[in-house]
């Protein structure tokens, strides 16, 4: 699409690119809208598909809300968001787009209601070594 609004990543995500991101980072949705502001949901699988449903992942009581309104598709660089033919558009950072690659504190705007995307590097563990004391 050349709406000039719509970000589009490179082509050629190949299986396991949501499992390296996965594993390096944790990322969530938070509800920054309506009575229920501030509830978290886990982006944490490959491909996740949000609207009133049903047959989607995230279902919500959203009247303003396609039934399956978008889809949030996990890469190796990062989740990118695609509107799946919905009624009322989609949007992100309060700019209209079919698709876009979406990065920390974006704003996503579903129907009525809006998220905020966090997204947070993974601590790893760090190393444990034993050691024996020598008598």
């Amino acid at each position: 699409m050349r709406d000039g609004l719509t970000r589009e990543r490179e082509s050629g995500a190949q299986d396991g690119d949501a499992q390296t991101f996965l594993e390096r980072h944790q990322a969530k949705l938070v509800l920054v809208s309506s009575t229920a502001a501030g509830i978290e949901y886990p982006v944490d699988c490959e491909r996740l598909i949000l609207g009133r449903g049903p047959g989607v992942d995230l279902a919500f009581d959203d009247p303003d809300m396609s039934r399956q309104h978008a889809r949030i598709d996990c890469t190796d660089h990062g989740p990118c968001i695609r509107d799946l033919g919905s009624t009322n558009g989609l949007f992100v950072n309060e700019s209209a787009v079919q698709a876009a690659e979406l990065q920390n504190g974006d704003r996503i705007q579903l129907g009525g209601l809006t998220f905020q995307l966090i997204i947070e590097t993974r601590q790893e563990s760090p190393e444990v070594y034993e050691l024996t004391l020598e008598d």
